[in-house]
């Protein structure tokens, strides 16, 4: 594997192009119809920037400090210490930390400074789950689910004036984002709960090894389970419930696919997960539970139609 290659399996590419598609989409197909782009108050291109250089740096302090647990969980695809040395790779994370604040600051300015601090604690928040809160349990699924969500929210709180975020102003167009907003980091926080506790188990041999505190190690598979499947439930409940109140609108396309390519996934993965035993039938979930945020982000598109 060449230095390149390895730099790139490194810094999670498909998860990074995963944000700024994520982020684009919010961009054209939500805020774009709502309010008038020429006045955007942010720079899309800097704040996708923004988030995919925090990211990058965030995967790659999490290799770093996760290599003995890696050696066990996946021995083949670690590319610390066999590809780039250590030294190398606490030195990128640095390099694209700062650049990764540096572009919120071209992004935002600095009349949105909460912004700028809003990032510079996301990218320590990413350093400590690394080294300490993903042992522990439950905080550190906590966190990602969290920043995960933060990937819709920033935008939201870049475009809205700080006010009208907060609810002093209520025109349509903001009361109309700020739902939707809402509504995708909601779908977005909860299904990387569900992601995360079913990562947990499938490196459940690495992390007992190295003194992690996860659920699966602390309370049992079995219970992790559980946990896991009330957040599917509730998941669905609440996107069967939204299908139900889009129908007045009469946007058949857009139940059409969130029932075709999300809810009936999600049903899926449910009963899946309810019969998994094994490491790769946990991996298979997870892969799942990836596809599925992808699918529910993509139904955005819709909205650029019907908004």
């Amino acid at each position: 594997m060449t230095r390149l290659a390895a730099f790139f399996r490194l810094m999670r590419w498909q998860n990074l192009l995963f944000i700024a598609i994520t982020q684009l989409l919010f961009y054209y197909c939500v805020y774009v119809p709502l309010y008038d782009p020429a006045t955007a108050p942010v720079k899309l291109f800097w704040l996708i920037t923004a988030s995919v250089l925090i990211a990058a740096a965030g995967y790659i302090i999490n290799d770093y400090f996760d290599l003995n647990i890696d050696l066990v969980n996946k021995p083949n695809k670690n590319v610390i210490n066999r590809v780039i040395g250590r030294r190398w790779a606490i030195l990128w994370h640095g390099v694209l930390s700062v650049a990764g604040i540096l572009a919120t600051v071209k992004a935002v300015g600095w009349h949105k400074s909460y912004l700028i601090v809003a990032n510079v604690v996301v990218v320590v928040l990413l350093w400590l789950y690394s080294t300490s809160l993903k042992k522990r349990y439950l905080v550190g699924n906590i966190l990602i689910s969290l920043l995960t969500a933060w990937t819709v929210l920033i935008l939201f709180f870049a475009q809205v004036p700080f006010r009208a975020a907060f609810g002093a102003t209520y025109d349509a167009a903001t009361v109309k984002y700020f739902r939707v907003a809402f509504l995708y980091a909601g779908f977005a926080f909860i299904l990387s709960l569900i992601r995360e506790a079913v990562k947990d188990v499938e490196d459940l041999e690495g992390d007992r090894r190295y003194g992690c505190r996860t659920m699966p190690i602390v309370s049992g598979v079995p219970a992790t389970k559980i946990y896991t499947t009330v957040w599917i439930v509730v998941l669905l409940g609440a996107l069967i419930i939204l299908q139900l109140y889009v129908l007045q609108f009469r946007w058949w396309w857009a139940v059409f696919y969130s029932v075709s390519c999300v809810i009936i996934p999600l049903i899926y993965l449910f009963f899946q997960h309810t019969k998994a035993s094994s490491i790769a039938e946990f991996a298979s979930l997870s892969r799942l539970a990836k596809w599925i945020m992808l699918t529910g982000i993509l139904s955005m598109l819709f909205l650029r139609l019907y908004f």
